[in-house]
């Protein structure tokens, strides 16, 4: 052992230069690995992973597994290098989360759930959203809106026009996921006696009232 550290300094004597070259070196890699190593309170060590949100309103969760959450388990599972898939069915909410396989990056995952996405047989008016990135620790915070004065409608416009924008503001917040409430809608019920007499279908009045909310420029009577 003393022959092999006389034979380090020995080498380093007669290669003086060539070591403070090496030191030089090694002095720089480590600045450059000390501005540029992200340091994070929790790191993220989990394999990539992308979840995809489904929501149904009003429909129980027997159904919402029957014709949302197993419709799209059978088009991704096509996905390429996964190495689970996983989904949990709720009232009006459909979620499913895919884990890949080490080697995975987020950019050729998330093209291949895109790729698949569109092969999923759902029901009319239920579109599949794929959340933002994030790691294990990402869901941070559940609420709930109350009040003694404001109906559940007011309370889901404030969530979606006010509350929603604000935690989207925040840095580092990917997303916000509202569900349940009541959304503002208009409703037109047709008397059949006036349909009869102005000789006018159901369908005409859907067509005045889908042509009557186009828009148009301007100088256009």
């Amino acid at each position: 052992m003393n022959k092999f550290i006389k034979n380090i300094i020995y080498f380093s004597l007669r290669h003086r230069y060539f070591v403070f070259f090496m030191t030089a070196i090694m002095i720089v890699i480590g600045i450059f690995s000390y501005r540029n190593t992200p340091i994070e309170t929790f790191p993220d060590v989990t394999n990539t992973q992308i979840i995809i949100i489904a929501q149904w309103p009003g429909r129980s969760a027997e159904e919402v597994e029957k014709f949302v959450t197993i419709p799209l388990e059978v088009a991704l599972n096509s996905v390429q290098k996964k190495s689970n898939l996983r989904s949990t069915s709720a009232f009006g909410l459909s979620y499913i989360r895919i884990i890949f396989d080490d080697d995975v990056d987020d950019a050729f995952a998330r093209q291949q759930v895109f790729t698949r996405l569109g092969n999923a047989d759902l029901p009319e008016g239920v579109k599949a959203d794929v959340q933002p990135p994030y790691g294990p620790t990402g869901e941070i915070f559940r609420y709930t809106l109350k009040s003694h004065t404001k109906d559940i409608r007011e309370l889901t416009t404030i969530q979606d026009w006010i509350l929603d924008r604000q935690f989207k503001s925040v840095p580092g917040v990917a997303d916000v996921n509202s569900f349940g409430g009541e959304e503002k809608v208009f409703e037109v019920s047709v008397n059949p006696d006036l349909l009869t007499k102005y000789n006018l279908t159901s369908l005409d009045v859907f067509n005045a009232i889908q042509k009557s909310n186009i828009n148009v420029g301007g100088d256009v009577i």
